[in-house]
C-alpha cells in the first residue's frame, strides 16, 4: 500500500482535535454559555441531540474519508521482472575539417549526423555513446540508453568543435575501447564515421587489437570517389575559401574506401557506406539487430493502481447521510 499524497495527512490532526472535544458530554451544552436558563429552554427543546450528535460524527467520518482519498492510496502492486539486452554502441565521429566537403548533399558531416540521428531513433534496449575526434579526440557523450539525450548531443556537432585539426583515427579507437572495455558482461560495438583519412597510421594494427579485446568495429565511410574540396570559412567577412597545401594547389578530399574496408575487416566488423543515395542507416540497423545480445540488466519494478474511488463514495454517503438526518424534533 502506497500514498501518492501523504501530506494530506497532517489535515488529519485538526480533525482528532475536533473528534476529542465530542467526546466531552457538557461540550454541546455549553453553546450558550452565558444565557438565561428560559432563553436556554426554549432554544434547546426542538432540539434532537442524539440525531445532532450523529451528524456530527458523520461529517467528522465523512470528512476523514475524504482525507485519505485525496491522499491518493494506491494498492494492488504488481511486481514484474524487466530484463533489457542489448549492445554498448560507440560512435566515433570525425570532426575533422575535411568532413565539410559536399560531395555529400549537403556535407559529409550533415550526412552523417542524419544517418546516425536515424539509427539511434531505432535502438532498442542497446546503450550508447558518442566520442568526437579530429587532431584529438574525446568522450563527448557516456554510455546511455537516453537516446534523447544523445539525439541532442548529436545535433550540436560540428568541425569546430575541436582545434586541434587532423584525423586521428587511432586515438578515437584507443578511447572507444576504453570506454566499453570496463564492462565485460556485454557485446561491445564501435561505429567509426569518417571519410578515411588517417594522419597516424596505426588503426588497422589497433582494430586487430580491439577485436581479439571483444570490441567489434565496423566503418562508415562517409564521402564517394571523385571527392569534394574542402570549404573554409574566412572569420573576417564569412566568405568561403577552400583548403589548399603547402604549395597553394586546391586540396580534393577523397573518401578512402580501401583503408576503411581494412579496418573493418580487421575488427571483425563490416564497411558501411553513406552516400547521396537512399536511406543509409538501414543496413546499418540491420546489422545491430542481428548481432547476438546479451542481457544488459533487469530489474523489479512495482506498478501500484490508484484506488481512491471507494474511500471518496463512502465520504459522499457519510455526507448525503449527515445532511439527510433530522437535527429538529418532529
Amino acid at each position: 500500500m502506497n500514498f501518492s499524497n501523504p501530506w494530506l495527512f497532517l489535515l488529519l490532526i485538526p480533525l482528532l482535535v475536533q473528534f476529542i472535544l465530542e467526546l466531552y458530554p457538557n461540550f454541546k451544552k455549553d453553546i450558550f454559555p452565558y444565557a438565561k436558563q428560559n432563553i436556554k429552554d426554549i432554544n434547546y427543546k426542538n432540539i434532537n441531540f442524539r440525531n445532532q450528535k450523529t451528524v456530527r460524527y458523520l461529517i467528522l467520518f465523512g470528512i476523514f474519508c475524504l482525507i485519505l482519498s485525496t491522499a491518493g492510496p494506491q494498492f494492488g502492486a504488481k511486481v514484474k521482472k524487466v530484463e533489457r539486452q542489448g549492445v554498448d554502441l560507440v560512435i566515433a565521429f570525425d570532426t575533422s575539417i575535411s568532413m565539410n566537403a559536399s560531395d555529400v548533399k549537403p556535407s559529409r558531416i550533415e550526412k552523417a549526423k542524419y544517418e546516425i540521428g536515424k539509427l539511434i531513433q531505432k535502438l532498442k534496449g542497446d546503450r550508447v555513446s558518442i566520442i568526437v575526434f579530429a587532431g584529438t579526440s574525446h568522450l563527448y557523450l557516456p554510455l546511455t540508453t537516453d537516446y534523447e539525450a544523445a539525439l541532442l548531443f548529436l545535433s550540436a556537432i560540428d568541425t569546430e568543435m575541436i582545434p586541434n585539426q587532423g584525423t586521428s583515427i587511432s586515438s578515437a579507437m584507443e578511447l572507444a575501447i576504453a570506454t566499453v572495455k570496463k564492462d565485460q558482461n556485454n557485446y561491445k560495438v564501435m561505429l567509426l564515421v569518417t571519410d578515411g583519412e588517417d594522419h597516424e597510421g596505426n588503426a588497422i594494427n589497433l582494430a586487430k587489437k580491439a577485436y581479439e579485446a571483444g570490441v567489434e568495429i565496423h566503418t562508415i565511410g562517409v564521402g564517394s570517389k571523385i571527392g569534394s574540396l574542402i570549404p573554409m570559412k574566412q572569420k573576417q567577412n564569412d566568405d568561403i575559401e577552400y583548403k589548399r597545401d603547402k604549395n597553394g594547389k586546391l586540396i580534393n578530399s577523397i573518401l578512402n574506401i580501401k583503408m576503411l574496408e581494412d579496418i573493418a575487416l580487421a575488427g571483425g566488423g563490416r564497411f558501411f557506406h553513406f552516400s547521396n543515395e537512399g536511406d543509409n542507416y538501414s543496413d546499418l540497423n540491420n546489422a545491430i539487430d542481428a548481432m547476438e545480445k546479451r542481457q544488459i540488466n533487469s530489474h523489479e519494478y512495482s506498478q501500484f493502481e490508484e484506488r481512491f474511488q471507494p474511500l471518496a463514495f463512502i465520504s459522499f454517503l457519510f455526507f448525503f447521510i449527515a445532511f439527510s438526518l433530522p437535527t429538529r424534533k418532529l
